[in-house]
């Protein structure tokens, strides 16, 4: 039994009815000793059954003893935080999304990983290049740094040392990746990526990364954290940001590993997802500069208040609405 998911909570969001994603991991996990918790919405199904798997009902969540439950808006992906806050006490969180099916190695996930290429240089790097030949980017990804030399030379594995502490995995997906609405109106699909030693991001690389196949220790939780005013398609990718920016406080790097879900995509309008990503494609470079000019404090005793700092400079310059502090404000008690 892997040891990662016997005190572990998998959480998702859904507003579905148990499709054959939701079933696989109620069953495995139930197998591994992990709780699986799926966060519904207005829409979910009234009579959602699945055993082995925790719902809960918008009316459920409003009864938590979270500050954020009363706060958070409806019909917005932000909910799944209160996944996160019911799998607080646990070592790890891992989630996902109701499209992406496991494979027989998602139940191998480990932190302790023997070795992996690492970046040292600092940028932007498109991770997703060190595991495909294909003209492939994740979304969030700067479109002005496609066409640039983000790729890194290929590095000779190495063994890890201490000096390479992950909190945070982000898995890839095969078949239906998740790139942005720009990819997926003009490039190919599907692609599968190679298997191929994980990507270590050290301090000052960045690449975003999502919230349908991730990983994360017990001291990093404070930064799961989904913002709430702004669309579906930036939260994911604002938080990876902020992440990345504070887990470089804390001398902690971020984990590319192979592929082991692949997904079958929900229905989406393209177009509505290109318009929501509009933001991500103005702003994403600029965001992250001025994350990294800020004066943050170092060691994980000042999360909390890094992220607050970070968050304020979102609010300030516009990105996200000034809302937002009062359910950070939430968060951290809740969380912490």
């Amino acid at each position: 039994m892997n040891n990662l998911f016997k005190n572990s909570s998998l959480v998702i969001t859904s507003i579905a009815a148990p499709n054959a994603a939701m079933k696989m991991y109620a069953e495995k996990c139930k197998m591994e000793g992990a709780e699986f918790i799926v966060i519904g919405d207005v829409s979910s199904p009234e009579n959602f059954q699945l055993d082995g798997c925790r719902f809960l009902s918008i009316a459920e969540q409003r009864k938590l003893p979270f500050k954020l439950a009363k706060l958070l808006p409806e019909k917005h992906y932000s909910r799944k935080n209160l996944g996160y806050l019911l799998s607080k006490d646990k070592e790890f969180i891992i989630e996902t999304d109701d499209d992406n099916l496991p494979k027989d190695n998602f139940w191998n996930k480990s932190f302790d990983i023997k070795e992996a290429r690492v970046v040292e240089e600092k940028g932007w790097l498109n991770a997703y290049q060190y595991f495909t030949e294909e003209n492939i980017w994740p979304r969030g990804f700067p479109l002005e740094e496609i066409r640039t030399e983000n790729q890194k030379s290929e590095i000779i594995p190495i063994k890890i040392g201490k000096k390479f502490e992950t909190k945070i995995l982000q898995g890839l997906a095969d078949e239906n990746p998740d790139v942005d609405a720009v990819y997926r109106m003009t490039m190919k699909l599907p692609v599968n990526f190679q298997k191929k030693s994980p990507v270590i991001l050290g301090d000052g690389c960045w690449c975003p990364f999502n919230s349908q196949n991730t990983a994360w220790q017990k001291e990093a939780f404070p930064l799961l954290y989904l913002p709430s005013y702004c669309n579906f398609r930036m939260t994911d990718i604002w938080r990876s940001f902020i992440a990345q920016r504070i887990a470089w406080t804390c001398g902690w790097s971020v984990l590319f590993h192979e592929a082991d879900v692949w997904q079958d995509r929900n229905e989406h309008n393209l177009l509505k997802d290109f318009e929501d990503e509009i933001p991500g494609y103005l702003y994403n470079h600029r965001i992250c500069e001025s994350l990294e000019n800020l004066d943050l404090k170092s060691g994980v005793t000042n999360i909390a208040g890094n992220m607050v700092t970070c968050y304020q400079m979102m609010v300030r310059n516009k990105y996200i609405g000034e809302n937002e502090l009062s359910l950070l404000e939430a968060w951290i008690e809740d969380i912490l």
